[in-house]
């Protein structure tokens, strides 16, 4: 089961559904050759190699909470005395014998074990859970390269057809003689670099997708394409809020798991200090009058006070250790929050200024000078340099989109907490 910390973080990846990697439309949800984020984690959690073979290791911990529970077994012991020896003790006549019950009074400790096993298996299951958490953050990170090659693929589209519409607006200036060859020859040669940048991006496509299905197991994906926009950008929190959220981050609360196991540890190496008594019961039997009696007793064990002195000094030192660790991750937690906030507010302010001033001034500019060049008042190599800087800042917007989504990634994997809290409206009604 999933603590409530998991589900909302699960529940921040999922929202990706709706802003990343929103449908583009009805008709591309519908494609087969298709797949979204939802169904990806979703055949992550019941297909991935690494996950399943946890399951092993939950039915083996629970035969240790099954053995924990077994109590030590009865003894049943028979004795014979006074028989078979010498004189009148030469046959079985005075003899005596004595059919006894003894068992262990172990008090603590068989809560002890108990407790160990269950912690144990609390334990287990948060680092389960994390795991979990961890396939589906790799998941969005291996579904999100997907959709940025596929927003490179756009842009090398775009390119593209850029360069085919130079070509023809450059023979069109060759061949009135107003231009030289020259010019033709470079737009021509610029339309083949970009249909090789079209292929690369093609093949690392193609990578991408084959990676993102070895997560539920798959090495033949029937998908070639991912849904999505990466343009929608989440709204994100300041870094007081999410600091004041790290308590809810996977990490910590398997160590506060861990804690509670090492806690039940040394408690029961505390209850096996003081040595289990033995209890004895039973009848005998005096062959010489045909007669019975009851037989008790009790062992004592005597000498050190405790001999477990040394295991419950390990246990303690291991629970202060845990208490060290939490400490350091804190100290390491916070840091990395806040260089990761910072990092997100430059790559939002970066996207934003690409495309709401850099880009629109751009392709204005562009605009401009392509009519410029057919009136002859600009050169090739002056319109070029335009196109070149469109293509860059289309380039960076994409990138810069990328760099958003992978920092909210892993600042809701570092918190637990979803950052896109205004989204959680669109996903129920979606």
């Amino acid at each position: 089961m999933l603590s409530r910390s998991s589900i909302i973080l699960l529940g921040g990846m999922l929202l990706l559904c709706n802003t990343v990697l929103r449908a583009e439309s009805n008709s591309q949800t519908t494609d087969i050759n298709r797949i979204n984020l939802r169904d990806a984690i979703n055949n992550t959690f019941e297909h991935n190699p690494e996950l399943r073979s946890f399951n092993y290791e939950l039915k083996a911990q629970r035969g240790r909470q099954l053995q924990a529970s077994l109590a030590a077994s009865p003894e049943i012991s028979f004795s014979i005395e006074d028989a078979l020896g010498s004189g009148e003790f030469k046959s079985t006549d005075n003899a005596q014998a004595t059919l006894s019950i003894g068992w262990i009074l172990e008090g603590d400790i068989r809560q002890g074990f108990i407790n160990v096993s269950n912690a144990g298996m609390n334990s287990l299951n948060t680092e389960v859970t994390v795991k979990r958490l961890d396939a589906a953050a790799e998941t969005a990170r291996l579904y999100l390269s997907c959709l940025a090659y596929q927003a490179r693929m756009l842009n090398a589209e775009k390119t593209l057809r850029l360069a085919k519409e130079t070509v023809s607006a450059v023979k069109k200036r060759v061949t009135a003689g107003r231009a030289p060859e020259a010019e033709l020859a470079r737009a021509l040669a610029e339309v083949s670099r970009r249909e090789l940048q079209q292929e690369d991006i093609a093949h690392e496509l193609s990578s991408a997708i084959r990676m993102l299905a070895a997560q539920w197991g798959v090495t033949q994906p029937d998908f070639t394409r991912v849904d999505g926009d990466i343009f929608n950008l989440p709204v994100t929190k300041p870094y007081e809020v999410l600091r004041a959220q790290l308590a809810q981050s996977p990490e910590f609360i398997l160590l506060s798991s861990d804690k509670r196991l090492k806690q039940a540890q040394l408690k029961l190496e505390q209850s096996k200090s003081h040595s289990a008594w033995r209890v004895n019961l039973g009848v005998r039997h005096y062959q010489t009058t045909d007669e019975q009696a009851l037989v008790a007793g009790i062992s004592i064990p005597f000498g050190e006070r405790s001999r477990n002195t040394g295991a419950i000094t390990e246990a303690r030192e291991k629970l202060s250790q845990l208490q060290a660790k939490e400490d350091a991750l804190s100290v390491r937690y916070q840091t990395t929050l806040y260089v990761l906030t910072q990092e997100l507010q430059h790559s939002l302010h970066r996207f934003n200024a690409y495309r709401n001033e850099i880009i629109p001034q751009l392709e204005k500019a562009l605009k401009e000078t392509r009519r410029a060049y057919k009136l002859g008042r600009y050169s090739y190599l002056e319109w070029r340099s335009v196109q070149s800087d469109l293509l860059e800042a289309r380039s960076a917007l994409v990138e810069a989109s990328i760099d958003v989504h992978l920092k909210v990634i892993e600042v809701e994997r570092l918190t637990g907490l979803s950052l896109s809290q205004h989204l959680m409206q669109g996903a129920k009604e979606s």
